[in-house]
């Protein structure tokens, strides 16, 4: 299948390992490439985004985000020239800066609308940011907001590991173009063998 979307995976604080729904989906997706930072444990802005929209200018096709946690922040503040490539993000339990020192380089957040259609997903018991404030980011950004309840911070650790839901929301957001898929692509809409 010809792919018509260029799929960026934007880990966040710490990068997204093995088992991760991240990196389950870079494994599927033949379109999808991760963004890779030369620091993952103490994190700037200039670097995270600089390297996010480096990633974004060379894929050869419109671009779909999928972001995690400061991954949503460094999205949030790529500059014009990027964000017009892309068409599409799905934002998944993003980060407060403002909450641990070692990522304050990212705050402000930019509260301003984004310029493509973007999915906020996040948790009523995530511990790195709180509902009310994702809801906020959502508002400013023009999101559509999936709230769900009790799934921390939507990762390994909280139980998402294939992460169907995510799965059916990146499908949603593929519009005019097509999210490829491969053997062993739909085992990630069905529920996991017991």
């Amino acid at each position: 299948m010809t792919s018509t979307i260029s799929i960026i995976i934007v880990p966040g604080w710490r990068d997204s390992g093995p088992g991760h729904w991240q990196s389950l989906w870079a494994e599927r997706l033949p379109n999808a490439r991760r963004v890779v930072q030369d620091d993952w444990i103490t994190p700037t802005r200039t670097a995270w985004v600089g390297q996010l929209e480096k990633t974004v200018l060379a894929a050869p096709n419109p671009v779909v985000i999928v972001a995690h946690s400061l991954g949503c922040i460094a999205t949030s503040h790529m500059g014009p020239e990027a964000a017009a490539r892309v068409c599409g993000a799905l934002l998944v339990a993003p980060a407060d800066p403002e909450r641990r020192a070692i990522l304050s380089d990212f705050a402000p957040v930019p509260y301003a609308a984004l310029p493509y259609r973007s999915i906020v997903v996040a948790s009523s018991n995530d511990p790195f940011c709180p509902i009310r404030l994702a809801g906020a980011y959502a508002r400013a950004w023009g999101s559509e907001f999936v709230r769900m309840q009790n799934a921390g911070h939507i990762n390994i650790d909280s139980g998402h590991g294939e992460w169907p839901l995510g799965w059916a929301l990146l499908q949603s957001l593929e519009g005019n173009h097509t999210v490829p898929s491969q053997p062993g692509a739909r085992s990630i809409m069905s529920p996991a063998a017991v």
